[in-house]
């Protein structure tokens, strides 16, 4: 795992970083306090955002003690942004943000950007989960790393914390329970969020679980993009990087995983109708698939029996898997990776009706 962060984004962090930790201890935990107001702004749907600036301030990295510092008069301290015509609030933070970093008072543009670097360093660092150390093994040639490496699975005589979810005891005089996470789980950055196995078994109680587990990913990719978004100099963090390369790795997986779960269900309904026959009135189908360029679930919709009185043969199955497969290998808006995993899902239906004795 390395820092792709350019040199000048590296320079701009480790000088951000430095100006904050010089700050006096008063001035950093106010500007983590308004850092929280900003971030909750920005991960959360609100039309309106409040912040305030410190009311003094160090500008440079050497400057140390009392002497250093400016004030900011009360009256250019308090900021607030609404989402007007409909606008997103983070998008108004961010100009108001600009606006304030361009300022002709150094202390105003200095205290902007601590709040920046403040606000950013919040979002990685306390409202993401820490994770376990990972290192994943690419798909063959994908660019990613999605399949977690053995020796994440080390079996340690004391279960971590990472290893174990709280369960509270229905027994109230034992208090609660330390369940540790099965060892496909612990291979991963987060196990609370392993849905499914190397082998494609469901770990948790109902498909419902595991979509939920996805969604839980993707808010803690959003939250990093966003930090990034708002400082873009944030690549230069180690842990920033840890997490994104943890957390990516676990989505895609997962993602993937949740897919193919989905396709073998809609196998095993189409055979149970084919066996009732209740396709003989049209039939189509929406293949989840995981696209892993915009990190999402989506569907590819296609006919396999158009609407009206036709006898089903697995052979309709097979023909409409043919065309889908021509279209998805021309398809440019999907990225390499996730067309392979499309493709994969409309063989898994090809196979299952090519030779199907229904």
């Amino acid at each position: 795992m390395t820092n792709n962060a350019v040199p000048h984004l590296t320079q701009e962090y480790e000088y951000q970083k430095a100006l904050f930790e010089n700050q006096p201890a008063i001035v950093q935990r106010f500007l983590e306090g308004q850092a929280q107001f900003i971030a909750d702004a920005l991960i959360s749907k609100t039309s309106h955002a409040r912040f305030t600036l410190p009311d003094r301030v160090a500008t440079q990295v050497t400057q140390i003690g009392q002497d250093g510092m400016i004030t900011i008069p009360e009256a250019q301290r308090q900021n607030v942004v609404g989402g007007f015509l409909k606008r997103e609030v983070r998008e108004l933070l961010a100009r108001r943000l600009n606006e304030l970093e361009r300022s002709v008072d150094q202390a105003i543009t200095v205290s902007a950007g601590l709040l920046r670097y403040a606000t950013a360093a919040h979002m990685v660092h306390n409202l993401l989960p820490a994770g376990r150390t990972v290192t994943y093994r690419a798909d063959g040639d994908e660019q990613i790393p999605t399949i977690p490496m053995e020796d994440n699975a080390l079996e340690s005589a004391i279960t971590q914390a990472s290893d174990a979810i709280i369960e509270e005891a229905k027994d109230s005089d034992r208090g609660d329970l330390q369940t540790p996470f099965v060892p496909a789980a612990r291979r991963f950055f987060l196990p609370q969020w392993v849905a499914f196995d190397d082998q494609g078994k469901l770990l948790v109680g109902s498909v419902k679980e595991a979509e939920a587990h996805v969604q839980s990913m993707q808010r803690y990719v959003m939250i990093l993009h966003r930090a990034l978004a708002l400082a873009p100099y944030m690549s230069a963090s180690e842990e920033y990087q840890r997490k994104r390369y943890g957390i990516l790795g676990q989505l895609i997986n997962q993602g993937r995983a949740l897919a193919n779960f989905k396709a073998e269900e809609i196998i095993c309904e189409i055979k149970a109708r084919a066996e009732k026959q209740s396709l003989n009135r049209g039939l189509s189908i929406s293949l989840p698939y995981f696209d892993d360029q915009n990190l999402e679930m989506k569907e590819s919709n296609f006919e396999i029996i158009p609407a009206g009185r036709i006898m089903f043969i697995p052979a309709f199955v097979v023909r409409a898997v043919h065309q889908e497969q021509v279209k998805v290998s021309q398809d440019t808006r999907l990225n390499t990776s996730t067309r392979k995993h499309l493709l994969y899902l409309l063989e898994l239906l090809e196979t299952a009706f090519e030779a199907a004795n229904l």
